[in-house]
């Protein structure tokens, strides 16, 4: 009797978009695939592990990971060790590495591009060297190491200082977070000071009006300073200077001002952003390479008919994700796709020990605020983000068609 070979869907990826891409793409190849026409769901990423990315900015960031072997053997999702470098449109093929080093080629016939994004680190002399990070697992874990280690120096301004450049969602989100974690590391009494160098007139340029004047009760409740319109021109080990000349003295500098996309997108033969994202149609394919469709942080993708356009969060890679993998499985089966739509938009911000502020819209109206608005943000960072661990209900929440409720 002759085996068929599998088709195979190929989802490139370790974050939110790549999970739902897999387990959406699974479940509808268990509704609709024949045994006469075999195809097998693979995900590629350096390990078998979910990093709850949104909460690295809170205390303990080395537990923000979910384990997915077993829901990936559950749902019959393959998991291949290994980091992609080359993607090869013109062959239908990845070539990939794994952690020995051992290179080898993989072909599909439907590949998911859902890579996601990385701190942008411009050419600042010392950021490389001297600043820290909460974009990755890693980089938290050693940015919560070092803030426990300053507990062992003796007292002074730059220790008890610490330079949040950026302030945007994630700066916002760790500024917030440190005075209370900076006073329970160096005691009650440390005079702590929490600073913000925001290179644009305003906190929280992106956000927008709405929330801003919460957010600055916020700042103001905490005891936080901003500088507004100060760019960083240089970071050192004792502290940075700014563009216009002012010098911080600070053990901890952290990162935070914007994305890219991966660089894996540069090997889509196709038209990208400013953010490296690639631009694709309504069922997020790339329209000049239709047997590629992308989601999460690497695609950018119309949420409605008003023009508004998918964001780098957790919100839109999850619906991206669960879209882009039943697509690319109907594609495969020669069945309808369905387009993406996601027309309602929430902010929910962490504000630290002052509460949250939530928005409704895109034009941010504000919605709750303070403890009531804290209570929701901690909803949806310990339970809604997180991916259910059994066959029945991954599949159930893979369907794009179930709004899911963010």
């Amino acid at each position: 009797m002759q085996h068929l070979q599998p088709q195979r869907i190929l989802i490139i990826g370790a974050g939110f978009a790549s999970l739902w891409s897999a387990l959406a793409a699974a479940r509808r190849l268990d509704l609709e695939a024949s045994p006469d026409r075999p195809v097998e769901v693979a995900l590629i990423a350096p390990q078998p592990v979910l990093t709850i990315r949104p909460r690295l900015y809170e205390a303990v960031p080395a537990g923000m990971a979910v384990p997915l072997q077993e829901l990936f053997t559950a749902t019959g999702v393959r998991f291949i060790a290994g980091s992609v470098h080359a993607i090869r449109t013109d062959a239908d093929e990845v070539d990939l590495v794994d952690a020995s080093g051992q290179h080898s080629t993989l072909h599909y016939d439907r590949l998911v591009l859902a890579a996601g994004s990385s701190l942008y680190r411009p050419d600042i002399p010392g950021l490389r060297e001297h600043a820290f990070s909460v974009d990755q697992g890693d980089e938290a874990a050693a940015l919560e190491a070092h803030l426990h280690r300053l507990a062992a120096r003796p007292s002074s301004v730059a220790r008890n200082t610490v330079v949040v450049a950026g302030g945007g969602f994630t700066g916002l989100e760790i500024a917030t977070e440190l005075p209370a974690r900076m006073r329970s590391i160096l005691g009650d009494d440390a005079d702590v000071r929490v600073i913000i160098v925001e290179r644009a007139d305003a906190i929280g340029p992106d956000l927008g009006p709405g929330p801003r004047p919460e957010i600055d009760r916020a700042l103001a409740g905490l005891g936080i300073e901003c500088r507004l319109g100060s760019a960083v021109a240089s970071i050192d080990a004792t502290g940075l200077t700014t563009a216009d000349g002012e010098r911080i003295d600070s053990a901890t500098v952290i990162w935070t001002a914007g994305v890219r996309a991966s660089v894996l997108t540069a090997q889509i033969p196709a038209e990208r952003d400013a953010l490296g994202r690639l631009r694709v149609d309504a069922n997020l394919r790339v329209p000049a390479v239709p047997k590629v469709f992308v989601a999460g942080d690497a695609a950018v993708a119309p949420t409605d008919d008003a023009g508004n356009h998918t964001l780098m969060a957790c919100q839109h890679a999850i619906p991206l994700g669960r879209s882009a993998g039943d697509n690319a499985a109907a594609d495969l089966l020669a069945l309808a796709l369905t387009p993406y739509s996601q027309p309602d938009y929430v902010t929910c911000l962490d504000l630290g020990g002052w509460g949250a502020v939530v928005t409704q819209g895109w034009d941010r109206k504000v919605w709750l605020t303070g403890a009531e608005a804290k209570s929701m943000k901690s909803m949806i960072n310990s339970k809604l983000i997180y991916p259910p661990l059994d066959r029945e209900a991954a599949f159930a929440a893979a369907n794009p068609a179930v709004a899911l409720a963010l």
